[in-house]
């Protein structure tokens, strides 16, 4: 047992991304094949399946060398049957995930939300190892995140646990959030939020900004623009930022006061703005906690694309049998 591998897979929208790695977490191959989204994503349990096996001979190794699959889909999750309730981008609804990719491959499945094994990952050998107590934040297109207690997941009553891009933030007169919501974290700090407030600055005022020309040019402003321009001492993408960070860094307190956590991880495509983006999170946190609390790491995540792969394959060593 002690030399077979785990496979973790990460589906995506765009591609699935797969990895074989041994039980002390290191990588000892990994791989993408595109999301066939065709006929309502029909197809995807057999090409995964398919593309383990190809990757097998390709690495002179067979079947028996796998103890299992872990694997994260977007969307909730029902932990009974591991189907996935619904997948809009995949065209998935009530999608019997588990059941279709055992029976195409062979191997045992477990299954979870992607931002979940996402945090698994960053617990087992990313920015957070050697906590078993851990908040992961995403900060993508949306704001994701998961939440670890004592080693795992936290799920809640029906799948929903550590929905922190759904914490409300701007009480009244919030902006409309896809959850059906208004004033969510994720209309702020995510990348599309930071997009929308540097519009609505720019068409505040006339105040001079690097933005601008972006702005006239039928609207091409990006969060990377923002953040770039936050760096260069730009008032008006720095004035995004604080109230970005403030928001942040009040949500964050907030579940650091029921959670207590050792560690705070960020990652996602923002978390790319390193310190412009951590700093002031770290001050805002520290102004909103409680000071029992104030001991927990926030730093940013390490694992990038691999946090996924790293995670489904910790969610098959500890579900499976192997710890």
């Amino acid at each position: 047992m002690e030399n077979k591998w785990l496979v973790g897979v990460d589906i995506g929208g765009t591609t699935i991304k797969m990895a074989f790695l041994n039980q002390e977490g290191h990588l000892v191959a990994k791989w993408e094949i595109a999301t066939n989204i065709k006929e309502n994503g029909q197809h995807i349990p057999k090409e995964i399946a398919q593309s383990i096996d190809e990757k097998l001979v390709e690495l002179n190794e067979v079947k028996d060398k796998l103890i299992g699959i872990g694997i994260g889909a977007p969307g909730p999750v029902d932990f009974a049957t591991g189907s996935i309730e619904v997948a809009v981008n995949l065209g998935w609804t009530d999608f019997p995930l588990k059941e279709l990719l055992e029976k195409e491959s062979g191997l045992p499945v477990t299954v979870d939300n992607d931002a979940n094994i996402a945090a698994l990952g960053e617990m087992w050998t990313g920015a957070g190892e050697g906590s078993n107590d851990l908040i992961f934040v995403t900060l993508g297109t949306g704001v994701g995140g998961g939440v670890i207690s004592n080693g795992k997941i936290v799920h809640g009553m029906n799948g929903a646990g550590g929905e922190i891009g759904h914490i409300t933030s701007i009480i009244e007169g919030g902006a409309r959030c896809n959850c059906g919501k208004n004033g969510c974290l994720e209309t702020i700090a995510s990348a599309t939020g930071i997009v929308r407030l540097a519009v609505e600055e720019l068409k505040r005022s006339n105040e001079a900004s690097q933005l601008r020309d972006y702005y006239n040019e039928n609207n091409t402003v990006t969060a990377k623009l923002v953040l770039d321009a936050a760096k260069e001492n730009d008032d008006v993408a720095k004035r995004v930022m604080e109230f970005v960070t403030l928001h942040l860094g009040l949500a964050l307190a907030n579940l650091a006061n029921g959670l207590n956590p050792e560690k705070i991880v960020i990652g996602g495509g923002v978390s790319k703005a390193g310190s412009t983006l951590l700093n002031p999170i770290k001050e805002q946190f520290s102004r909103f906690a409680f000071p029992k609390v104030l001991g927990a790491e926030i730093t940013i995540a390490t694992l990038g694309n691999d946090a996924g792969v790293i995670g489904g394959a910790w969610l098959a060593k500890t579900k499976l049998g192997t710890k």
